[in-house]
């Protein structure tokens, strides 16, 4: 009895040191990043691999294996955050071109990334479905920082804005069907339950979302500011384990939550507060991947990394610029709008690591590599082409750009 407490104990306790390692080390290398100009993304993925198994092996393997759940959380909060992006007002004065630019750029990536994957490289068709649905997803953090930062105003803010709101939304579908593809070709015989059922579960996880969403709504009526966040941080954790119950990503439904509470409350204040409870999880879900990405196969995956790094690139301006010319876009709108969706990090990792869940382990681990390693690539030259594009397309003045 004794023995059993002692070690159950010693779990506990490195446990605790394990998760105030990874912190303090995240903390640390952002000092670096930040004198380099760096996104706070970089340093914690950067962290995570120098802590990691393949360089200085700082943490158990076991404490790594079992922080799994940390990602679905992660995702949830990045899910709930982009959710408030989705005002009905601005929807439906957006209209045809936000739909139509964030299909057009997303399947554009999406559909030459898989062409690359599957007929250059030859892989398996489930990584290339996967790993083309994962190039359909954009990073919003970058590009909203830097549209803060420099002040930036007008039509081509105002139509991004939007299009990197609605963009998860799309990456997230075209992943649901990918996975499902992907688990009848890995299982060798097409099954319809397999194929429909994520579908299924998916729609019903948005549904379940904008309904929890009006109950949360009218439950936060006359509640103090603590128990609000702590009644909604209770109901993303509930989201989420439900989702993860049923093998399906919590994303769709926490991003229809947020669409939810934000449209029936219009309370911006709960996000804030979420959004300041968020950052330790957030980097705890950065670093943990950097510790699971594998150092020793970017040998092996070295031209298929950085191929998958710049035919994302060309997918999404090509499909930019159709989609905002079939809007009637302005010249300005139509060359530049590409720029701005370079950068890729939260969604598109937290996908990755579901993805291995369906893959092969050998597969998912190439999928995984590809993925962190242009996420850290996309986050150092994301913020810089958002600036170029911002600046190029008049949305920044002169006035707005920092002194030499």
């Amino acid at each position: 009895m004794a023995r059993a407490y002692l070690e159950h104990s010693a779990s506990g306790v490195m446990v605790m040191l394990s998760l105030a390692v990874t912190l303090f080390g995240g903390f640390s290398m952002t000092r670096v990043t930040k004198k380099l100009r760096l996104p706070d993304v970089s340093g914690y993925i950067m962290a995570g691999i120098i802590m990691g198994p393949y360089v200085l092996d700082l943490l158990p393997q076991s404490f790594i294996d079992g922080t799994d759940f940390v990602s679905d959380i992660a995702l949830s909060f990045i899910a709930f955050r982009v959710g408030r992006f989705f005002l009905k007002d601005t929807l439906k004065k957006s209209g045809r071109a936000m739909f139509v630019v964030t299909l057009w750029e997303s399947v554009g990536a999406a559909l030459l990334v898989t062409l690359m994957m599957r007929f250059i490289f030859r892989t398996s068709m489930s990584l290339a479905l996967i790993t083309g649905a994962i190039a359909s997803a954009t990073a919003p953090a970058s590009t909203m920082m830097t549209i803060k930062q420099y002040d930036a105003k007008g039509g081509f803010v105002d139509l991004l804005l939007q299009v990197i709101a609605l963009d998860d939304v799309v990456a997230l579908l075209l992943f649901s069907l990918a996975s499902a593809a992907a688990n009848s070709l890995e299982d060798g015989i097409f099954d319809l339950a397999g194929f429909v059922l994520p579908i299924v579960y998916n729609v019903a996880a948005v549904a379940m979302g904008f309904g929890l969403g009006f109950l949360h709504c009218r439950i936060m009526k006359g509640r103090s500011r603590d128990n609000r966040l702590i009644l909604t941080v209770a109901l993303l954790l509930a989201v989420t384990g439900i989702c993860s119950a049923f093998d399906t990503s919590p994303l769709l439904c926490c991003m229809a939550l947020g669409a939810a509470i934000i449209n029936k409350s219009g309370d911006d204040g709960l996000f804030e507060q979420v959004d300041g409870f968020s950052p330790p999880v957030l980097a705890c879900f950065f670093i943990l991947s950097g510790m699971r990405m594998n150092v020793a196969a970017l040998k092996t995956v070295g031209m298929l990394g950085v191929s998958y790094f710049f035919v994302r690139i060309i997918g999404k301006y090509i499909g930019s610029y159709l989609g905002c010319a079939m809007t009637g876009a302005d010249k300005k709108t139509r060359d530049y709008f590409g720029l701005a969706l370079v950068p890729q990090a939260g969604v598109s990792i937290g996908l990755a690591f579901l993805g291995m869940r369906i893959l092969p382990p050998q597969v998912g681990e190439t999928l995984c590599t590809i993925v962190l390693t242009s996420s850290v690539l996309y986050e150092l030259i994301g913020p810089a082409c958002a600036k170029c594009a911002l600046f190029l397309s008049g949305a920044i003045g002169k006035e707005n750009l920092p002194e030499k």
